[in-house]
């Protein structure tokens, strides 16, 4: 099992490393990603966190794309929260294309606190789906899909469920916030590796 996880300026520390925490855990391989600000012309693999911290990403983008185009897609792709970092990850036209043809591809897609809204909610992904976000940013897919009569086109017949940790729909794992970071990855650590680790994993980390 192949995962990506993607790293722009502003994501969520929490949220985005104990996913990569987990999962390489579980054996899977992980890869993180550089994702530049948009319009910004330097990739640096150095990113920095919402609350200052400086995390060096394993690749830039465009090194994952020249893998991709060599090797094919990752089985999983995931995108944390915090702002800025959703809205660069969502500006970019590239993971845009990527997470739709993913999600046709019935491949996993997770996305975690302002990622659903911001990230899933303006490529289509989250339409005929339950899912869940940070509390109040199922409000704004008006601001995230252009308009009110875009995001009611792009998320059709989906269901937004408040005060849960992750909803899992389909080949779609959303997740609520940095709060809810462990049990979100340990559900990809289910779906990915299987429930003997996922409780091997649980008891080995002293988890609640």
């Amino acid at each position: 099992m192949t995962a990506a996880v993607f790293l722009a300026p502003g994501f969520e520390e929490v949220e985005a490393l104990t996913v990569v925490d987990y999962l390489r855990r579980a054996g899977q391989t992980v890869v993180t990603v550089s994702v530049p600000e948009d319009g910004c012309p330097v990739e640096a693999i150095i990113v920095e966190g919402s609350h200052k911290i400086p995390v060096v990403a394993d690749v830039l983008l465009r090194d994952f794309i020249a893998q991709v185009e060599k090797n094919g897609e990752p089985d999983l792709v995931y995108f944390p929260g915090g702002m800025p970092g959703a809205k660069n990850l969502s500006d970019n036209q590239y993971l845009f294309q990527l997470v739709i043809k993913m999600e046709r591809k019935g491949k996993l897609v997770a996305a975690i606190c302002a990622a659903p809204a911001v990230v899933l909610a303006p490529a289509g992904i989250l339409s005929n789906r339950k899912w869940t976000c940070y509390p109040g940013m199922e409000k704004e897919l008006d601001k995230w899909c252009g308009s009110a009569v875009k995001a009611e086109e792009l998320t059709e017949n989906s269901h937004y469920i408040p005060n849960v940790p992750f909803v899992f729909d389909n080949n779609v794992l959303t997740g609520r916030g940095p709060g809810t970071a462990e049990q979100f990855a340990m559900k990809l650590v289910e779906l990915t590796a299987g429930e003997e680790i996922a409780k091997q994993i649980h008891h080995g980390s002293c988890q609640r």
